[in-house]
């Protein structure tokens, strides 16, 4: 889905293609670098790489209990955080400060999309699978942090 919205906001705006991808991928595996246009595989690869390894964490945070829009907006926070760390601590990318504010609404719109599409997939399937899971079960007994409700039994937990 970021994809697709990529390309419908470029179709709009005129902006090219990002190779930031592609540049980060290779410096962090010591791929070779090379100036201008970068090959779209390696740029896919850490596109749907990255999405892909994120993916899983929202899937855990689904099943924890972690569910709905808070907690997609929550997701999507991680999402640019992680494109932060790589681009920065690689010398690709500049820090956020930096960019102007159409870069900025441009990127948190493209990982807003990307979180909460996958959001509601993991909240979904999360459902499905084991239904509310045991943050939910636990705000179920009394909504909110109170110190006269305990914690869930250790078997209604993912503990030991």
């Amino acid at each position: 889905m970021m994809t697709l919205g990529e390309k419908l906001e470029q179709a709009i705006t005129k902006r090219p293609d990002s190779h930031v991808p592609a540049r980060v991928l290779q410096r962090l595996t010591g791929l070779p670098e090379r100036p201008g246009e970068q090959p779209v595989p390696v740029n896919w690869a850490m596109h749907f790489g990255q999405a892909a390894l994120l993916g899983v964490l929202r899937s855990v945070m689904a099943h924890a209990g972690l569910r709905g829009p808070v907690a997609s907006a929550k997701f999507t926070v991680v999402r640019l955080t992680n494109d932060q760390i790589l681009e920065n601590a690689t010398g690709v990318g500049a820090p956020p400060s930096t960019w102007s504010r159409k870069e900025l609404v441009i990127d948190v719109l493209h990982k807003a999309v990307y979180a909460f599409t996958t959001g509601a997939i993991a909240d979904a399937l999360a459902q499905r699978s084991i239904g509310p899971g045991p943050g939910q079960r636990h705000a179920a007994l009394r909504p909110g942090r109170h110190t006269d409700v305990g914690p869930l039994p250790r078997k209604d937990a993912y503990s030991r």
